[in-house]
């Protein structure tokens, strides 16, 4: 004898009050959410590192774009040009840094911790401060870092991320239109529609932000290695020792906004007070001069608020990142929070606009 299953009654996991079915969705999201901040946190050294490379891949995608104006080739090509450029100057700056200015590294270490033991008499001996020493601080800074970033502390760590980093970024920065298509795959049809305009347009966003960054590195390096030799020497200061690092820590450290800018700053008048007083007082010029020229000329001009980010928001959220990822979310910030803020405003576009959505597939 054969049965019929539509003959047979409600189970025990049938539900048919829509009074529980709601509440069932409700507990549901609920449930889903709580996981969600879970997998942040417990995954969020991989995260971040997913997002850095899809930052890297942002920075070749555009890369390519901006060859493909002076060079007709296809686009393969491109971002091969791209990626072995970019391999080579980090290789020449690391061979650079470690070669040529190995020394002046060990210099300016000593120089800086000369100028702060300096400091810390001078506010121990005016009761500013209570007494304190170089121990005490690295000590603090230490223990602010959250427990994130152990993950990526040590060396091998964080060269094996950098390497993930990079094959990440690559293989999407090849075929980045074939993973916008897998994540809208596994959205709503309805909602496919909004979310190609939210990737094109963080997409731009990031490229023009990240260029601009770019940009600002180079202009920032090179105007610090001409003040701090070329003009320091004609005004009768002398070029400064160190000059070469402290240019090269100021344009890598100009990827950073805001932090990398105060770093970079207190290195240089530290080196400059190291050798007399107006030298010092020349450095705090040409930090004001050269970071006044890169935030007022430079950016403006290449991301034509683009990339409108108020500095206290993007001050709060590295500060934020920092605490709670280390170095790698500190880097990362202003992209994250861009990326965000573009997401945002494409949606709440979408919807005062009232763009009609994809139609769902029919069946």
């Amino acid at each position: 004898m054969t049965y019929n299953p539509e003959d047979q009654g409600p189970g025990p996991t049938d539900i048919r009050d829509p009074i529980v079915v709601r509440e069932a969705k409700k507990a549901a999201v609920w449930i889903g959410m709580a996981l969600l901040a879970a997998g942040v946190v417990v995954l969020a050294a991989p995260l971040l590192v997913i997002v850095g490379a899809m930052v890297l891949a942002v920075i070749l995608d555009g890369g390519a774009r901006l060859l493909g104006r002076v060079l007709p080739i296809p686009r393969g090509f491109r971002l091969l040009i791209v990626i072995l450029a970019g391999l080579a100057f980090v290789g020449w700056t690391a061979w650079y840094s470690g070669v040529m200015l190995a020394g002046q590294f060990v210099i300016l270490q000593d120089v800086v911790i000369a100028q702060l033991d300096r400091l810390a008499a001078w506010a121990t001996a005016h009761d500013a401060v209570p007494d304190f020493s170089m121990e005490d601080i690295s000590g603090r800074l230490f223990d602010s870092v959250g427990r994130v970033t152990s993950v990526l502390s040590s060396a091998l760590g964080a060269i094996a991320g950098g390497l993930l980093i990079l094959v990440i970024g690559i293989f999407i920065a090849a075929e980045p239109r074939l993973y916008d298509r897998g994540v809208a795959w596994m959205l709503p049809t309805t909602h496919r529609h909004t979310f190609y305009e939210v990737s094109d347009k963080v997409a731009y966003t990031l490229r023009r932000l990240l260029f601009g960054r770019i940009v600002g590195m180079l202009v920032e390096g090179i105007f610090t290695y001409i003040m701090l030799t070329l003009v320091a020497s004609m005004i009768g200061i002398g070029a400064l020792p160190l000059a070469a690092v402290l240019a090269l820590l100021t344009g890598l450290l100009a990827f950073i906004p805001n932090v990398g800018a105060v770093v970079s700053g207190i290195l240089m008048v530290a080196v400059g007070f190291s050798v007399s007083t107006e030298a010092g007082l020349y450095c705090i010029f040409v930090y004001f001069f050269v970071q006044n020229f890169d935030g007022y000329v430079v950016i403006p001009y290449i991301a034509r608020k683009t990339v409108d980010l108020a500095p206290a928001l993007v001050l709060a959220a590295q500060l934020i990142f920092g605490t709670l990822f280390g170095f790698l979310g500190l880097l990362l910030a202003d992209p994250i929070i861009a990326a965000i803020k573009a997401t945002l405003e494409e949606i709440s576009k979408v919807k005062e606009e009232g763009a009609p959505e994809a139609p769902p597939a029919s069946e």
